[in-house]
């Protein structure tokens, strides 16, 4: 065979190992990379997987325990307690103890005519509270002042610098007129009957304790970060003369935030003393407590028993039976079930309700 002929075969046999290789790399290559290759599907979702993932809305309440001797618990667990809802029992999806949870917090201090002279130790008391609770860098702290109308004296932040500044510029400022010991001149009192002198005078001389408490929770705590706990604490006599809020709307305005009030009454018995009562509605209704200090000492003590509570707290979670986002009320029902826990008389403290969602949320 000529050495011609020799290398036109040659040449053939290389050609077809060409395209063969050339056949194989197309072939393994990904299909996106080829130009002339139909694209790949997307992956087909289930619609009731959408439909779970839409429609279904857990519902997550912080709650605490204690015994008879009002001592905190910190060992419950899922199945010693029953979750209710509009007084059906619930399926609890998650339990945990919640210690470690940012806090966001809004401070009330009414800086009305009956709190002058206890005014001073309020603020000592909330600043050893900053000093002592808040986390820099990971808890954060609104301060609002009220009389007729509410002051934000100072916005969230976790800046102590600032807070500190903040609750020293609270100050009682007297009305037109004030002679001292809740007398004005003309032989009026500022409790219960404001200045007729304008609305100005009408605001400076009053107490809108409801106002505060719906200002914080809609306008301030409503924005926090969804992952905190948010807590009013509020420091007041608890008698309201003015504004335009009721007790039940602050009430409501707290739980569509989510957030606990605190209450502290102190009052001066020269004026109305404290109508606890009232506290006690709006701090039982959110899941808070109410306190009634007597002396600096104990007043200090409410604040150290805030702080243990809101750090030693369970998060239970269920999925409502009832999934009609209709925005109505329901109420919220937790139970101890455990019988061993029934006979040590363990109280449950948690937020008494919620609003559900709308369609349009």
């Amino acid at each position: 065979m000529s050495l011609r002929k020799k290398l036109s075969i040659f040449a053939f046999v290389g050609l077809l190992l060409g395209l063969s290789f050339l056949a194989g790399n197309v072939a393994e290559r990904p299909l996106a990379q080829s130009a002339s290759a139909t694209p790949t599907p997307p992956p087909i979702v289930e619609e009731d997987d959408e439909v779970i993932t839409i429609d279904t809305e857990a519902v997550s309440v912080l709650f605490t325990a204690q015994d008879r001797n009002r001592r905190l618990l910190t060992n419950l667990r899922s199945e010693d307690i029953d979750v209710l809802e509009n007084g059906e029992v619930q399926e609890i999806v998650s339990f945990s103890r919640q210690v470690d949870l940012p806090l966001s917090i809004a401070i009330l201090v009414d800086t009305s005519a009956s709190q002058e002279r206890t005014l001073p130790e309020l603020k000592l008391a909330a600043t050893s509270f900053l000093d002592y609770s808040i986390r820099s860098g990971k808890d954060e702290v609104a301060i609002i002042s009220f009389t007729g109308e509410s002051t934000l004296e100072q916005g969230m932040t976790g800046n102590m610098a600032r807070l500190r500044r903040a609750i020293e510029r609270v100050q009682f400022v007297p009305p037109s007129g004030y002679l001292g010991g809740g007398v004005v001149s003309g032989g009026g009192r500022v409790p219960g009957t404001p200045p007729v002198s304008g609305r100005n005078q009408a605001v400076a001389g009053a107490t809108a304790i409801w106002d505060a408490v719906w200002v914080a929770s809609d306008e301030v705590l409503i924005s926090a970060p969804e992952q905190t706990r948010r807590a009013i604490i509020l420091l007041s006599d608890g008698v309201n003369t003015f504004g335009s809020k009721k007790i039940d709307d602050a009430i409501q305005a707290a739980q569509r935030a989510e957030a606990v009030v605190y209450s502290i009454g102190i009052g001066d018995n020269f004026y109305s003393g404290v109508d606890k009562g009232a506290l006690q509605k709006v701090s039982e209704r959110t899941g808070g407590r109410a306190y009634f200090p007597r002396n600096e000492q104990q007043l200090r003590e409410a604040f150290q028993q805030i702080n243990e509570e809101m750090r030693s707290q369970y998060l239970v979670a269920y999925e409502p039976a009832n999934q009609a986002l209709d925005g109505s009320y329901r109420t919220i029902e937790i139970r101890i079930k455990n019988p061993a826990l029934q006979k040590e008389k363990v109280q449950v403290t948690h937020r008494k309700g919620y609003f559900a969602k709308t369609s349009g949320n």
